[in-house]
């Protein structure tokens, strides 16, 4: 008994719109009509449509399998191209799902920088976005240890800073810089790299250069960069045996 395309489709567990489109794309050959004008499908354009279903199923672009089908030479490498994209895909999503809970748990915002979750309702909004520009100029390794430095921040410091105003006065700002001083001069201990930080780059020195200076400069209030600058220059001061030569690029 032939079927018409709406029984096809539903055999296959498909649409008419589909099968309409693996007609014109030639996946799927026309049957013959009936007098009526009404095409009519048989066992074998079922067994073809839900080998297509099938190659679908599996991620095979609609582009691939005419090859895939007709198992040309091409299929092996095809399917093991398609396997690596599967897997890429896999671990993304794998990764997606590892931070959405690590959100839910921390309580943090849904736009925290990646890896942050455990500390962004602590940084300041200055403090996230320079965050997440440094994950554009920094490796995995430089991240992790920006993410230590935000976690032992419990003294409320970056809080302070961030509630700076920007005519606060010298007294004020003096104050800042030192106790921030102090935590620079142990980063800088701590983390060598962010005295120079080229291995740990993933663009040029002089992209990151501009692009931190002009971060900071957009992101932070004249206070809150005399601070900053402030609190470098001492850190370098303090640092024991030599001084450095760059000013940190993170806090």
């Amino acid at each position: 008994m032939p079927w018409s395309t709406r029984e096809l489709a539903e055999l296959a567990g498909t649409t008419v719109n589909t099968v309409r489109h693996y007609h014109r794309v030639g996946l799927l050959d026309e049957p013959e009509r009936r007098s009526n004008g009404y095409k009519q499908y048989g066992v074998e354009h079922l067994v073809s449509l839900l080998r297509i279903r099938r190659l679908v199923d599996l991620g095979v672009p609609l582009a691939g399998i005419g090859d895939v089908n007709a198992k040309s030479d091409r299929t092996p490498d095809a399917l093991r191209d398609l396997d690596a994209e599967l897997r890429a895909s896999i671990e993304r999503l794998t990764k997606a799902r590892d931070e959405i809970a690590a959100i839910l748990r921390e309580r943090s915002p849904a736009h925290a920088p990646a890896g942050f979750a455990s500390v962004a309702t602590r940084l300041s909004e200055a403090d996230s976005s320079m965050i997440h520009i440094y994950t554009q100029l920094y490796d995995q390794e430089a991240l992790a240890d920006v993410q230590k430095m935000a976690e032992a921040d419990s003294d409320g410091l970056s809080a302070d800073i961030d509630q700076l105003p920007a005519d606060a006065d010298e007294q004020t700002r003096r104050d800042l810089a030192e106790r921030l001083a102090s935590t620079l001069r142990q980063n800088l201990i701590d983390y060598p790299w962010l005295t120079d930080p080229a291995a740990h780059l993933s663009k040029s020195r002089a992209v990151t250069a501009e692009t931190f200076v002009e971060a900071v400069a957009e992101l932070y209030n004249p206070a809150q960069l005399d601070v900053l600058i402030r609190a470098s220059a001492l850190a370098h001061e303090q640092l024991p045996g030599k001084q450095a030569e760059q000013p940190p690029e993170s806090r």
